[in-house]
This record gives structure tokens, C-alpha cells and sequence, in this order.
């Protein structure tokens, strides 16, 4: 399930809730009972090694365009 940042505008906490995607647009009140919340904006990170090998050889773009 994903997880979701908010952030009251009454109190500045800032706070996380794990809700399904179709209840992601739907309002949230911070654990001090405010209701005057706004979702942030949050990034992914993606790490590992799954990452296609650079090309090798000459020029710009491997020597097949011609470039180099």
C-alpha cells in the first residue's frame, strides 16, 4: 500500500499515512485532530544494478549514427 506525506497548515507537522491509491486524493487530519492538511509532493528513489551497460566504442553515441 502506498504511503502518503502531508503536512497540517495549523500545527507544521508533518506526518505520513499508508492509504490505497483510489483514497490518495481523499482529505487527511494530522494525529492533532486538525483537518486543514495538504498532501506533499515525494519522490522515489530507485537504486541497484539493473541499469542497462553504457555503450562502448567512439563518439557521442557509440559510433552507430555516424557522428564521430
Amino acid at each position: 500500500m502506498p504511503t502518503y506525506a502531508y503536512r497540517c497548515r495549523v500545527c507544521a507537522d508533518s506526518f505520513e499515512l499508508h492509504r490505497p491509491m483510489s483514497e490518495s486524493g481523499a482529505p487527511a487530519s494530522c494525529p492533532q485532530g486538525h483537518d486543514d492538511t495538504v498532501k506533499l509532493l515525494t519522490t522515489v528513489a530507485l537504486t541497484g544494478s539493473a541499469q542497462a551497460p553504457a555503450p562502448s566504442g567512439g563518439g557521442c553515441c557509440g559510433g552507430a549514427c555516424g557522428c564521430g
